[in-house]
Order: C-alpha cells, then structure tokens, then sequence
C-alpha cells in the first residue's frame, strides 16, 4: 500500500466538505469533530460523525458508523467498490474495520500523528485499497485544532 498525496479529482473536495459538515456536526455535540461519508457510484449512502460520548462506546468512531451504515444499505459487508471521505486518518481500530470490509479507497484530509494508523499499522487497510491523504488538509485540521483549544 503506497501513500498518495495530494493527487485527487475535484470530486474528492466536494465528498470531504460533506465528511467536513459531518465533522462540524460532531463539534456541536462535543464530540472529537471527525466526520465521515461512504460513496458508492457517485452517490452517499452513508454518512456518519463522531458519536463515542453520546453513545459511552469507545467504538464509535466516525468510520465504524459509516462502515455500518453503508453495509446494511448495500445489504452486505464488503465495500469494494466503496470510497470513504474521512476528515482524518483512521486510527488502528478504524483501519482495521475498513481492511475488513475490504473497502476499495480511503481518501482522509488531515493526518493524526498521535494515533493515525500509519504509525501503528500500516499495513491494517486490505492490499487492493487505495489510500489517498491530504484533500483538504488544512480546513480538517483546523476544526480539530479549534476543538481542543477550546477543551483546554
């Protein structure tokens, strides 16, 4: 798996501003603002943002309930011809899942060098995923920046 970055086509803006509304979502509700949206044939079929205070589930994470949205609309649990917009790199538990689902592109704005997956477990993504980093960077990482400046 080989990293990309800053090669994306001018759809990718468009799906990571709607990730960018999920995550700002997550902000409103005190939530980490991570956001997420799964597209498949050029439509949504999933939308999702951070929901691990409102729910006390550590598993909550912005990508589980894309993942899980996206599968009970396709009425199955491989998401092969599936990209996921995800605000920032997925973390171990995250990359994991989306490996599992066999997910065929990730595309995610701002990496986290605290607990991205690439420090931990490069290799967690299926082998035929595309991984592409950086669309919109600067306006994902802002939001997480501001969030918690204001935790502090």
């Amino acid at each position: 798996m080989q990293k990309q970055r800053k090669i994306f086509m001018a759809d990718d803006n468009f799906y990571m501003k709607q990730a960018l509304l999920e995550a700002k979502c997550a902000f409103e509700e005190d939530e980490i603002p991570v956001g997420a949206v799964i597209v498949c044939g050029d439509r949504i079929i999933a939308r999702a943002h951070n929901l691990t205070e409102r729910l006390s589930d550590v598993t909550a994470h912005a990508e589980m309930q894309a993942i899980t949205a996206a599968s009970e609309y396709l009425g199955g649990k491989y998401l092969t011809d599936c990209t996921l917009y995800v605000t920032i790199e997925p973390c171990v538990m995250c990359a994991g899942a989306l490996g599992w689902s066999q997910i065929g592109k990730v595309v995610y704005g701002a990496d986290d060098e605290k607990r991205g997956f690439r420090n931990f477990a490069p290799k967690a993504l299926h082998p035929k995923t595309q991984l592409v980093s950086g669309v919109m960077e600067e306006e994902c990482a802002a939001l997480m920046k501001e969030f918690f400046q204001r935790k502090r």
